[in-house]
């Protein structure tokens, strides 16, 4: 399995003869090799022209991404039989458009978030009820999203604080978008609770900073077929125990993440490497929303400062959280259908841009040429993939599963 995601603007513009020409061959040449593609829609990379409208904040966006999901479903939907609508929305809704660390780079505090993560909620909707409707029963795929979540527990595992905080904590970033999907169709009663504690306590009288669905428009609910998941690290939780005068999603959430300090950290200071945090996370997906099959869509181990083409602690890294996915699925019964390393190439890391490397080839940016050059860490991952991978199930494109699993890589 190899997921690609496609740039927007090979939709908005398909009709850019060069970008469908380019994105056919990427396929047809990875189906030569007999990998199968799983195609990330959207990837953080939202055209100027859109943003301009008023991009993610903007209602109508929803049912111009459905256009262009159903332009890729159409054109591409005939090879690629797994599909990302949108990957990680918390990311961009929270670190874009409340934080403004990530593209568009907006702080807007305590409110535009939620709009965001709403109407990337309503296009997903959309895209996959577009799918459902037109293109399931001859082209037999499946649909989903990508979300990011770390593993989180209590600091003090006999505070009840703690516990509350830790269960707030998942509610604002897993739950926002599991919620909707996986189980009420709408968000989880902690987050709404919490957001309105903190309009009554600041006195905001205005509309709802959370919205509501709509019953005239796509039902939210169900529209998955799998659970993708994005996991990296892990967190102990506490309150944070601010009292902000202003609207912000700190203060609705009122938990902080903090690092154990037993857990070594690798590359970017909130990287901490807890293989074990995925097998738990793994577990309460399969407890809290109804054990669905499950892709881990990313999982990777990042690098800085000097080049270490022999990287050792990643390669361990991979063995030992490859061990406790393996522990997820034969001790804990979890259906997971699917694992890919972020990723096969060093690469632009958005805010980190080049200096952050997570790729099993090391890409050398200074020279014109792009030299790549094998990792141990590669090594060891073709090794452990050429003896596990797994034989193909055509007649169920959920649990199909590739002859040969290679890492995920962004097609730019």
């Amino acid at each position: 399995m190899f997921p690609c995601n496609f740039a927007w603007g090979a939709g908005t513009a398909a009709y850019q003869i060069e970008g469908v020409h380019y994105y056919n061959k990427v396929i047809n040449d990875l189906m030569a090799c007999n990998v199968s593609p799983m195609v990330t829609l959207y990837h953080f990379d939202l055209p100027q022209a859109l943003q301009d409208k008023g991009g993610w904040k903007s209602p109508a966006i929803a049912t111009l991404f459905d256009s262009y999901a159903q332009f890729c479903f159409q054109t591409f939907g005939d090879r690629v039989k797994l599909w990302i609508t949108i990957n990680e929305p918390y990311v961009c809704a929270k670190l874009g458009h409340e934080d403004g660390i990530h593209a568009p780079g907006l702080k807007e505090t305590g409110t535009t978030a939620y709009l965001v993560g709403h109407n990337m909620l309503r296009a997903h909707a959309m895209a996959w009820h577009s799918y459902n409707s037109f293109y399931r029963s001859k082209q037999r795929g499946a649909v989903s999203l990508a979300l990011n979540s770390d593993w989180v527990e209590p600091l003090d595992p006999s505070s009840t604080e703690d516990d509350a905080a830790t269960k707030r904590f998942l509610a604002f970033t897993l739950g926002w978008f599991a919620w909707p999907i996986f189980v009420t169709g709408d968000y989880p009663e902690i987050m709404r609770s919490a957001v309105d504690v903190q309009n009554k306590r600041l006195g905001y009288n205005g509309v709802s900073r959370l919205p509501s669905f709509c019953k005239d428009e796509p039902a939210i609910l169900g529209t998955a077929d799998f659970f993708a998941l994005n996991y990296y690290t892990s967190r102990k939780v506490k309150p944070r125990g601010g009292c902000e005068q202003m609207l912000c999603m700190k203060s609705d959430q009122d938990a902080e993440g903090v690092l154990d300090p037993s857990w070594p950290v690798c590359g970017v200071s909130w990287l901490a490497v807890v293989p074990h945090g995925l097998r738990n996370l793994l577990k309460y997906i399969k407890k809290t929303f109804n054990n669905p099959a499950v892709y881990i869509t990313e999982n990777g181990f990042s690098q800085m400062g000097p080049v270490q083409i022999e990287d050792v602690q990643r390669c361990k890294f991979y063995q030992d959280t490859i061990l406790e996915v393996a522990k997820a699925i034969g001790d804990d019964g979890v259906n997971v259908c699917g694992y890919f390393a972020w990723s096969l190439l060093d690469n632009f890391e958005w805010a980190d841009g080049f200096s952050v490397r997570f790729g099993l080839f090391h890409v050398d940016f200074s020279q014109s040429e792009r030299t790549r050059t094998i990792y141990q860490s590669g090594r060891e991952y073709a090794k452990i993939i050429l003896k596990h991978r797994s034989q193909s199930n055509p007649d169920d494109p959920v649990t199909r599963k590739t002859s040969i699993t290679v890492p995920q890589v962004p097609l730019f």
